[in-house]
C-alpha cells in the first residue's frame, strides 16, 4: 500500500507555527491515474494544514487530505509535548476536513455554514474518489468570529465568502499574519462556486481592510511558506484575477490565452508565483463560469 504522506514536509515559518506541506512533486500521484480531488486538487496544486502551538496546547488549522496527513500531524504534534489539541476548519471542501476522523475526540471548530454545508454533503462525500468516510463533524459551532486564545497569543476566527461561503480564516493580530485557508491562493483561485463570484470579489475588498503584513495559504509555494508566506499583494492578485476573468469570460480569445499571460502582471510584479498545474485550474475556472456549475458547488438547501 502506499504510504500517502511519504512525501510531507514539515515546515515551520514562526516559531511555534508549522506548515504540513504535500504535493508539487511532478509526475507524481498519490491515489490514482484518473483524475481525483486528491492528486488534481490537493497533491499537485500543493498543499498545507498548519498547528499554532504553545507549551502542551495545539490549534490544528485543517486536518489535510488523508487520514495519513492527520496522524503524521498529531504524531508530530505529541512529539513536541502537545496533549491538548482543537481543531478548526477552514471550509468543507475535502482535502480540507479528510483527516478530521483522526480528531474525532478533539474540540472541532467551525462556523455554523461549515456544519450545515457538510451535513447536507454527507452523502456526496461519501462518494467522492476518494471517499470522505466516516465524515467527523465540528461539535463546536461560532457565527461570523470567534475569539481564542492560545497561551498569550490571541487567534480570531473570522467568516469569509471567498472561494466557498462558509470560509473561515485565523487571524493573528499581534503578528498581523493571516492563516487563509483557500480564500487566497498562489497562483490563482479555484472558483468552487461560480454563482457567487461577486460576492467573493466583494469580501476580498472586506478581508484587504484588515492591517495583513503576512499571508500563509493553504495552496502556494512551499518556498514562500517556508520563509513565512507572502505579502498583503497577494490579495489583490487574486481579486484582479478574478475581476478580470468575469469581465472577459465571453471573450473567444479567453480560451487560447495561457495563464502565464493572463497573469503576466502579477507575476511580473512578484505578488504570485507561476506554477504550470494552474493552467488546468484556470481552464476550469472558465468552464465554471461559462456553466455555473463546478466540482465542488453544494447543491442548493431544501426548501
Amino acid at each position: 500500500m502506499t504510504d500517502l504522506c511519504a512525501t510531507l514536509r514539515i515546515l515551520e515559518p514562526y516559531p511555534g507555527l508549522y506548515a504540513y506541506y504535500d504535493g508539487r512533486i511532478a509526475g507524481k500521484r498519490l491515489h490514482s491515474p484518473e483524475r481525483n480531488w486528491l492528486d488534481d486538487g490537493a497533491y499537485a496544486l500543493g498543499i498545507a494544514s498548519y498547528a499554532l502551538v504553545s507549551g502542551d496546547q495545539a490549534l490544528v488549522y485543517d486536518t489535510h487530505m488523508s487520514l495519513s496527513h492527520a496522524r503524521a500531524i498529531r504524531t508530530h504534534l505529541e512529539a513536541q509535548g502537545v496533549s491538548d489539541i482543537t481543531v478548526i476548519l477552514s471550509h468543507w471542501h475535502t482535502d480540507h476536513i479528510a483527516g478530521n476522523a483522526v480528531f474525532a475526540d478533539c474540540q472541532i471548530i467551525a462556523n455554523r455554514l461549515t456544519l450545515d454545508t457538510m451535513t447536507l454533503n454527507a452523502k456526496a462525500l461519501a462518494e467522492r474518489d476518494p471517499p470522505i468516510h466516516p465524515l467527523i463533524l465540528p461539535n463546536r459551532i461560532f457565527e461570523d468570529r470567534l475569539e481564542l486564545a492560545l497561551g498569550d497569543r490571541p487567534v480570531h476566527l473570522l467568516q469569509f465568502d471567498i472561494h466557498s461561503a462558509d470560509g473561515t480564516v485565523l487571524w493573528l493580530p499581534a503578528e498581523q499574519l493571516l492563516l487563509a485557508g483557500d480564500t487566497l491562493e498562489d497562483t490563482i483561485t479555484y472558483i468552487s462556486e461560480p454563482l457567487g463570484v461577486d460576492r467573493h470579489i466583494a469580501e476580498i475588498g472586506r478581508l484587504a481592510a484588515l492591517p495583513i503584513q503576512r499571508i500563509l495559504p493553504n495552496h502556494g509555494s512551499e518556498q514562500r511558506i517556508a520563509a513565512g508566506g507572502y505579502g498583503p499583494d497577494l490579495i489583490d492578485a487574486n481579486r484582479v484575477y478574478l475581476e478580470r476573468l468575469t469581465a472577459r469570460i465571453a471573450d473567444p480569445a479567453l480560451d487560447e490565452t495561457p495563464l502565464s499571460d493572463f497573469v503576466a502582471a502579477e507575476i511580473a510584479s512578484g505578488s504570485i508565483d507561476y506554477f504550470a498545474p494552474y493552467e488546468t485550474v484556470h481552464r476550469d475556472n472558465i468552464e465554471a463560469l461559462r456553466t455555473g456549475r463546478s466540482d465542488e458547488d453544494p447543491p442548493a438547501p431544501a426548501q
